[in-house]
């Protein structure tokens, strides 16, 4: 067999410009290098284990599969060696001298319009261009390496990556595999310290399947515990694996730990942390999800893996599936990580479905995330599901710590309603007080309190639980709920009977107080729907409630008081009294002062009232009024 020859050879015209791009340019993470490298060591060893699998005789066959790094500061050098498959001098010319791969070209193109400058590391990947990214801290590489194979010759490549390389036979002992020197550049001579080295093994490599040993210390120790059968995993090690990834001082609240053939075959562990650390303005970026490739870290942080409601998660997705090339940094398509997206957010939902027949966990576990957990209604392909996992506080919990689901909600309803209630309010004291609310304490029917703008958005999304509408209070028909027989109740003072003459005042009440409010309201009329509040402002139609109103408002900057109808109780003491007031004189200036009361109280119920002046006013002028009455009634 004719021997190969040696001498020097010019690098392919990509190549050479690839060269060009990588010295000159700049980057935003230079580590990834060694990543690189160590990721190639990886596949090398994992080649030979293969062939020692199919029982090909192995040159060497007592070396151990390991990867071995040393560095030396003074003179600058970082050696990186592996025990793995090694080549021969036409796999050296066409693994390194040429880049078996079609997008080359758009790489080239991409990186001299300037893409370069902003992250150089992603196109890396993406093109299959690994192994000469060491050439971003190397003025010069030289590489021995011997096939496994028995009996071929051991080869050194050497380049500055200039443009040209040489190949020689090296001649003496070889072992197997390949050994890369590295004569790092002046200002990257931190790679040639060792713990330097070792965080960067730890950050990108750590779940390398074989040892990975810095200056003969083994720098990869975690376990990839995702690679294990989970019923072989302690609960220990998961928490133990849960502090590594997170710096989380705290054990973890849940854990899913998963593993799917079909459609992409994929691993996964993931974690529910026990607090939210993701403070609300803050202006803290979103995590996302660690995404690995045959156990070797390809992004960190991947927020595409699940949707941004479910970024509560922590924890790490392993696939042998997607395609990528040999520097594993970027997807050339993302059809399989959205399979895989797709499958892992229905096996975060069976978790959840889990998690949720503990009822005080899953309470503790809502406290913590469920506000962003909310943010699913717009997930329509998991409505359903989520209609089961949402909570709320409700008038029938004790306190705002209590929580409702939908289904606790629908199997307590009463024999006759159809409809499931909810109400918003800033605090559950505010909606113990809301004047909508007084029929529906009335009748004994249950009502979900919204605390969060998110809220509504999702009453409004879902619509439906089940056969049951999701009904505003406020937009209830108070004959509906009248139907319905009142609940048990302490006794309390009926108001007398309404006269003849107060059933003819009425109406002339309700429009001189139109007169009175004039624009700002739509209409004043009889409420059927208040017990014992004397008045309540209604949006108009049923459309949109109050606090949706006043949520599209604020987003449109719209600061002006929106038209809505005022509701008066005839049966209200106050109405009464009002109404003997008309009757002794239309114009009597008490009414316009009572009607401004009323509209403005109920302003501030509703949140709309910006300058509360004019109400404290005549708030003081009625005190001052009544105090002297009182005073005159004590003295007879």
């Amino acid at each position: 067999m004719t021997q190969p020859a040696a001498g020097d050879f010019s690098f392919k015209a990509e190549v050479r410009q690839l060269l060009d791009i990588l010295v000159h340019s700049l980057y935003t993470n230079r580590e990834i290098f060694l990543r690189e490298l160590v990721s190639n060591a990886s596949d090398a060893l994992d080649k030979l284990r293969f062939e020692q699998s199919k029982g090909a005789e192995i040159a060497d066959p007592d070396l151990e599969l390991a990867i071995s790094i040393e560095a030396d500061k003074d003179k600058k050098i970082l050696t990186i060696a592996d025990t793995g498959l090694g080549m021969t001098h036409d796999e050296i010319v066409a693994n390194i001298g040429t880049i078996a791969h079609s997008g080359t070209a758009d790489f080239v193109k991409a990186a001299a319009q300037g893409t370069e400058k902003k992250s150089l590391e992603n196109f890396i990947g993406r093109f299959g261009v690994g192994f000469y990214s060491v050439f971003m801290v190397a003025k010069e590489v030289e590489l021995v390496t011997r096939s496994y194979k028995p009996g071929e010759q051991a080869w050194r490549w050497t380049s500055d990556g200039l443009g040209t390389y040489r190949i020689e036979p090296v001649e003496g002992e070889v072992k197997r595999g390949t050994t890369i020197t590295v004569h790092l550049k002046d200002d990257v001579d931190k790679y040639a310290d060792v713990h330097t080295l070792r965080d960067i093994i730890r950050r990108h490599s750590n779940f390398v399947t074989f040892p990975i040993l810095v200056a003969g210390e083994r720098a990869n120790t975690v376990q990839a515990l995702w690679r294990e059968p989970k019923f072989e995993v302690k609960p220990e090690q998961y928490a133990e694996f849960y502090k590594f990834l997170t710096h989380d001082i705290d054990d973890p609240l849940d854990t899913l730990h998963t593993s799917v053939d079909a459609p992409v075959q994929f691993s996964a562990l993931l974690f529910v942390p026990q607090k939210n650390y993701d403070v609300p303005g803050m202006g803290l970026e979103r995590k996302g999800l660690d995404l690995y490739v045959r156990r070797v870290l390809i992004q960190k942080d991947n927020k595409d893996i699940l949707p941004e409601y479910l970024s509560f998660l922590r924890g790490v997705v392993d696939s042998e599936d997607l395609p990528l090339n040999i520097s594993r940094e970027t997807l050339q398509e993302n059809v399989l990580l959205r399979k895989i997206s797709q499958t892992l957010v229905k096996q975060v939902y069976s978790e959840l479905e889990r998690l949720a027949g503990d009822k005080d966990k899953y309470a503790e576990f809502w406290r913590e995330h469920g506000k962003l957990f909310k943010f699913g209604y717009g997930d329509y392909l998991q409505r359903d599901k989520y209609a089961e996992l949402v909570r709320f506080n409700s008038s029938a919990s004790e306190d705002t710590n209590g929580l409702v689901s939908l289904a606790e909600y629908a199997g307590r309803m009463r024999e006759g309603q159809k409809e499931i209630y909810y109400a918003s309010g800033p605090s559950r004291e505010a909606l113990q007080l809301n004047p909508h609310l007084e029929l529906f304490r009335r009748k004994g029917l249950e009502v979900l309190y919204l605390y969060e703008p998110v809220d509504e958005f999702a009453m409004d999304a879902l619509g439906k639980y089940k056969d049951h509408d999701l009904k505003a209070a406020e937009h209830a028909d108070p004959a509906v709920i009248e139907a319905l027989s009142d609940v048990e109740q302490a006794e309390k003072p009926e108001t007398p009977a309404i006269s003849d003459e107060e059933v003819a005042a009425f109406p002339d009440l309700l429009k001189r107080m139109k007169e009175i409010l004039g624009e700002r309201v739509t209409e004043v009329r009889e409420s059927k729907r208040l017990k014992d509040s004397p008045a309540c402002l209604v949006t108009p139609g049923e459309h949109m409630t109050a606090s949706m109103q006043k949520i599209m408002r604020a987003m449109a900057k719209d600061t002006s008081i929106p038209q809505k109808i005022m509701e008066v109780n005839r049966d209200h003491p106050l109405t009464r009294n009002l109404l003997a007031v008309l009757r002794t004189d239309p114009q009597d200036n008490y009414l316009a002062l009572a009607t401004e009361q009323l509209y403005e109280a109920a302003l501030l119920q509703e949140g709309y009232l910006t300058d509360p002046h004019a109400l404290v006013g005549r708030i003081q002028d009625h005190l001052t009024r009544a105090s002297g009455w009182y005073r005159d009634r004590l003295k007879k």
